[in-house]
């Protein structure tokens, strides 16, 4: 649905965004002339974008390690009676507000990037969960018991057979997962983490509706580019399943 626009496109739109904000006083003044300051100044936006991509970075990658390997895990013979319990799980974390988790955690963990992390971590994890479960339970046994056949190991046919197969299926959930975890962390400026959300929290509470959409423009842009990013990943992940089914 975004081929149309690839990733160096959005990269570059991002980019452009990025560093083009802190000279847009004159635009947004005119656009919204009732407002004294009508450009977020409080912090560079290129660090409030790092420290973003920081936080998404962090718990989309915990989140992509633990659902992969819950799923390889309730994928085997031995772990498939808990694989109806991970799921459940899983699910349960998507369904929790993330600002309830943040509420949680911020009184075990403090003020900062730590409850975000947590927050996102469960909050990506479904996804990732969902589409591993779906890509191994899918791969036809008589490609596996042909791996173990040629004197594969259990550890070589996962690796050489049945994750390569998956790896499509696969990444579009840690796609899915990292995407929506970019717009939720916007909420992590909430429990006093810098993210691109502090500039729409400080825009909501000061009815500053230029600040709102400088952080929304951003974080869109960041989320558009990201999806690119895995547009390309998905591309070299069909490659990798080509050669597992070769």
């Amino acid at each position: 649905m975004t081929r149309g626009f690839p990733a160096p496109w959005a990269l570059a739109v991002t980019a452009a965004l990025t560093l083009g904000l802190p000279y847009s006083r004159p635009l947004f003044a005119a656009l919204f002339p009732q407002l004294p300051r009508p450009l977020y100044e409080t912090d560079p936006f290129w660090a409030l974008l790092l420290d973003h991509l920081a936080l998404v970075g962090v718990s989309g990658a915990v989140a992509i390690l633990a659902g992969v390997a819950l799923a390889v895990a309730v994928t085997r013979e031995r772990g498939a009676e808990f694989r109806g319990l991970v799921e459940t799980l899983a699910a349960m974390g998507q369904t929790f507000p993330p600002v309830a988790v943040l509420a949680i955690a911020v009184p075990a963990l403090g003020f900062g990037a730590e409850p975000a992390i947590v927050a996102l971590t469960i909050y990506g994890l479904l996804p990732v969960v969902e589409n591993t479960v779906a890509g191994l339970v899918q791969i036809p046994a008589p490609i596996k018991e042909a791996a173990r056949g040629g004197g594969m190991t259990a550890w070589q046919t996962l690796w050489r057979v049945e994750l390569p197969l998956a790896a499509p299926v696969i990444l579009a959930g840690a796609r899915t997962s990292v995407t929506i975890n970019v717009g939720t962390a916007a909420l992590a400026s909430t429990v006093g983490a810098k993210s691109l959300g502090l500039p729409i929290i400080v825009g909501l509470n000061a009815s500053n509706t230029a600040y709102v959409l400088q952080g929304a423009l951003l974080t869109g842009a960041l989320a558009l580019s990201l999806d690119q990013l895995f547009e390309l990943a998905l591309r070299w992940a069909e490659a990798w399943k080509r050669t597992g089914a070769g």
